[in-house]
């Protein structure tokens, strides 16, 4: 049922003086998301930021996540009934930790007038409602993150007390000629995938992504999630076995529609894994080549991926050496719930 207008609106207390300006819930409805994909869309490409999401794509991540209920913990801004901004929390399990997850996005031609400054303040008033919830002893914290162009963003965070924590990259290869030749390590081999095989291959990248910094906490809806969207093709992922055992998974994506806006035939290799066992003999570089190579063979001409600037495994120098380059870096920041 599709809420009315009198009973998801809001008022902030913070609300910068703008002739027609109104907070309101988002309303469960596909007319509301497609003014999200849309000004998400607009402030991305000014940014520079290539992530163009769908409606589709942002209704099925909200409905699916177990952190976030979009009727409560979302904010759509409007001034004279336009969809200007977005913002909202998502609770998220890291490494045993109830992180808070907040977010905004605000157009660009409506920017420096107080809009962001108002939703970081209602983001904080939602993660301390939500917070007061949590059982004795849980560490909890407060998370934002920003990229080095935004300076706007990094000001509000570092201005609300957050501090830088964790750098990350965007990585993209320009091209998918001279793909280097990186044999599999002897023994493995990498099979074509059948759906029966689906589980086992997200519980093996659950358990190779724990190693990494602050590892968000897989749930059942992000395997059913994973593997309904429409964008699916496991004929693009890369599975390296040995005998019974999943060594290693490279899982790779094509976004046909952000590829028509952005004008490029872009891939993405969305998550690298190796499981422990397998590490350090070489298995990352043949799966992420091999990786290359069907997406060239997909019609691909670039590929994008990001990667944790800090990581243990050696990940940037391995894409580097890959022919990747940093494209773009952003920093995530963190507060405590007790500031």
């Amino acid at each position: 049922m599709t809420a009315t207008s009198d009973d998801i609106a809001l008022q902030l207390t913070d609300a910068p003086p703008i002739d027609g300006l109104r907070f309101r819930r988002l309303r469960d409805d596909d007319a509301d998301y497609e003014s999200m994909a849309d000004l998400i869309a607009e402030a991305n490409l000014h940014d520079g930021h290539p992530w163009l999401p769908t409606a589709k794509l942002l209704r099925d991540g909200l409905e699916a996540s177990v952190g976030v209920d979009p009727a409560t913990d979302v904010v759509i801004t409007e001034i004279d009934g336009r969809a200007v901004a977005e913002s909202g929390v998502e609770r998220v399990m890291r490494d045993g930790v109830a992180v808070y997850e907040i977010w905004g996005t605000v157009r660009p031609d409506v920017r420096r007038r107080g809009l962001g400054r108002a939703l970081l303040r209602e983001n904080l008033r939602r993660v301390s409602e939500r917070s007061a919830g949590e059982p004795a002893g849980q560490a909890c914290d407060v998370r934002g993150q920003a990229a080095e162009n935004e300076a706007g963003h990094r000001a509000l965070l570092e201005g609300a007390g957050f501090e830088p924590i964790r750098w990350f990259f965007d990585m993209r290869r320009p091209t998918l000629d001279d793909i280097p030749d990186a044999p599999l390590p002897d023994g493995l081999e990498i099979r074509p995938i059948t759906a029966d095989q689906h589980r086992a291959i997200f519980d093996a990248e659950r358990e190779a992504f724990r190693d990494h910094w602050s590892a968000r906490e897989q749930t059942d809806e992000d395997f059913k999630l994973t593997y309904s969207r429409p964008e699916l093709d496991t004929g693009l992922w890369v599975v390296a076995w040995d005998g019974a055992e999943i060594a290693a998974v490279v899982q790779s994506w094509i976004w046909a529609e952000e590829n028509v806006t952005h004008g490029v035939d872009r891939g993405w290799l969305e998550h690298i894994s190796v499981r422990r066992p397998w590490r350090r003999r070489g298995l990352a570089r043949a799966i992420t080549a091999e990786a290359l190579r069907r997406l060239a063979a997909a019609g691909m001409t670039e590929a994008m991926l990001g990667v944790d600037a800090e990581n243990p495994t050696g990940a940037l120098g391995l894409y580097q050496g890959l022919g990747f380059e940093v494209n773009k870096r952003s920093t995530t920041y963190r507060r405590s719930l007790r500031d």
